[in-house]
């Protein structure tokens, strides 16, 4: 039985501003990360004690502490408060970039952007924004939240040269300061302020899932996908700038390359986001952009000092990376246990990180010892272990999750949860069923081409 079309419930003017600026707020501060990606390369040769290896560490070190610490900030945030860590976080930010932004020597950066991805505040905004909204309008406010990261590494290509060529990494990273100052401004003027706060299963991580999530083949699967993602694309944006100004194109006008290219591939990946997601072609499609990112790798290792060669490789790399980048969240969605979606995007979000701290790391490493071209051949190498893990992958069945809300429930004991929660798994088109007595809301994975959502009501009823 498929589901009456019904209209999107509105989102109220407060759930409004609080989409808007906790997009705001992750917008601003990942534009901060990533503004040194596509300058630093060129720039850090003017600081005292720089080599390959210490540029590309200081260029992924703000992944480690981010890793080590957005999912325990994320608890903290249950015990204090969402906006108190979130603005202790976006503080650390500031102070680490005004450290980077006063260092003459390579190590005072690494130090500035350890100290950057200490301000890890990640899993604190997802938890805000769902505190702020309601259970029926979340998806959508949250939503926001994930654009702002796709606009902000766009923009952080395109202006990052330009900040570099004015006021050079000096400027760069007061620029980022002042991005985490405004964040800090837009959680102060614009956010509300939550009338409660409770742990959301479906948007931050649960301690109590940890163990079974971190189990999972299909989750370790995409978890070791985002890592090596990050890892060839931090390892790949050491080399590929000095091999733009090789092609002729000097740092101040690099905006002129990757504006085109970055649109090109914006718009090249949606087709085939549509094709994968509407006729269940998500695990071909997704093994060829995996394929396709190890091509483009071979590619910028034969052709990378030419420059029409080097866009038409940019444009495909934008276009598969994107993808990726779409795909990946949408899988894991798809396969996350019915009330552990929060925490398996908080381990995927860890696992990213780790993967942009060693690609830094280990990308410049091959780059001091076996020069540029090994670093390409190095990432295709990462494309086809990937290619090899996620060929092994189960192809993601077409679900969707539901969160139902439950007329108030009172205290249960554990079989009456269970005997409620099998009851749901008895309605047609419902795959999985978690009850959370404690939200009030049911999880569910359904398939929504053949649900009975009559059945559905009658039960929250």
């Amino acid at each position: 039985m498929n589901p009456a079309k019904t209209t999107p419930i509105p989102l109220t003017p407060d759930e409004r501003r609080a989409a808007v600026g906790l997009a705001g707020i992750y917008g601003l501060r990942m534009l901060g990360l990533f503004l040194i990606l596509p300058v630093f390369a060129l720039y850090a040769g003017g600081l005292k004690g720089a080599t390959p290896l210490l540029i590309g560490l200081a260029i992924g070190a703000y992944g480690l502490t981010q890793a080590i610490l957005q999912i325990p900030f994320g608890m903290l945030s249950d015990r204090i408060g969402r906006k108190p860590v979130i603005y202790g976080g976006l503080a650390v930010f500031v102070l680490g970039s005004a450290i980077a932004a006063l260092a003459t020597t390579i190590d005072g950066v690494i130090l500035g952007r350890v100290i950057q991805g200490a301000g890890a505040v990640s899993a604190a905004v997802t938890a805000l924004a769902a505190d702020l909204t309601r259970d029926e309008v979340r998806t959508r406010a949250m939503a926001g939240v994930g654009a702002s990261i796709g606009i902000a590494f766009g923009l952080a290509f395109i202006i990052g040269p330009a900040i570099a060529q004015v006021w050079g990494l000096s400027g760069v990273f007061w620029l980022t300061a002042l991005l985490a100052f405004g964040g800090i401004l837009v959680l102060w003027l614009v956010v509300p302020n939550p009338k409660r706060r409770s742990v959301h299963r479906d948007a931050e991580p649960v301690a109590s899932q940890l163990g079974a999530v971190l189990r999972d083949g299909q989750l370790l699967r995409l978890n070791f996908g985002i890592f090596s993602l990050h890892l060839m694309m931090t390892g790949m944006f050491l080399v590929i700038p000095p091999a733009i100004v090789k092609a002729g194109v000097a740092a101040a006008h690099h905006w002129e390359v990757y504006l085109p290219v970055l649109l090109l591939g914006l718009i090249a990946m949606v087709p085939f986001v549509i094709f994968a997601e509407g006729r269940g072609r998500i695990k071909p499609v997704f093994l060829g952009a995996i394929a396709t990112v190890g091509l483009t790798a071979l590619g910028f290792a034969l052709w990378s000092t030419q420059l029409i060669p080097l866009m038409v490789l940019l444009a495909v790399f934008f276009t598969a990376v994107n993808l990726l980048e779409a795909l990946l969240p949408s899988i894991i969605s798809k396969i996350a246990r019915a009330g552990a979606k929060g925490t398996a995007m908080g381990v995927y979000s860890t696992s990213q990180f780790i993967g942009a701290f060693l690609g830094g790391m280990t990308g410049g490493l091959v780059n001091q010892y076996l020069g540029a071209p090994a670093v390409f051949v190095f990432a295709a190498l990462c494309a086809l272990a990937w290619l090899l893990v996620a060929g092994t992958m189960a192809a993601p069945e077409r679900l969707t999750n539901q969160l139902l809300p439950l007329d108030p429930l009172g205290p249960l004991d554990a079989g009456q949860v269970l005997a409620l929660e099998q009851r749901l798994l008895a309605v047609t088109g419902v795959r999985d069923a978690v009850v959370a007595p404690d939200e009030g809301v049911a999880y569910l994975k359904v398939d929504s081409r053949e649900l009975d959502s009559a059945s559905l009501q009658a039960i929250a009823g």
